[in-house]
């Protein structure tokens, strides 16, 4: 059983990481703004999205997420690459959402420039 101040102490840590992703994400959306493509800074900010907001099941704590990119990282310099296989296919499935978001976002840009 989960306690009350482990609970709060998850709540927490979710939403210092949601304002720190928020902030981080505006830094680089200006920062990127210096590249002249639209399709290029559009890819440079979903990838980051995939990579940073991708969660993973903890398999310490049933319903407990963490963020994939940590748990894989940490799994893969453990050498348990078996363990690390679960954030590195969420990752596959939220870039492949976020590749058909891209292209949608892609081609609407194309027909409101016209």
């Amino acid at each position: 059983m989960i306690d009350t101040d482990a609970s709060l102490a998850y709540g927490i840590f979710w939403a210092a990481y949601a304002v720190a992703f928020v902030v981080l994400f505006y830094m680089m959306k200006a920062l990127f703004r210096l590249l002249p493509l639209y399709g290029l800074r559009t890819l440079l900010l979903a990838a980051l999205v995939v990579l940073l907001l991708t969660p993973v099941e903890s398999p310490e704590v049933a319903g407990w997420y963490i963020p994939a990119w940590l748990f894989a990282g940490y799994e893969l310099i453990l050498g348990d690459i078996s363990a690390a296989g679960s954030a590195i296919f969420n990752f596959t499935v939220a870039s492949l959402v976020m590749l058909l978001v891209w292209i949608l976002d892609l081609v609407r840009y194309r027909l409101v420039r016209k």
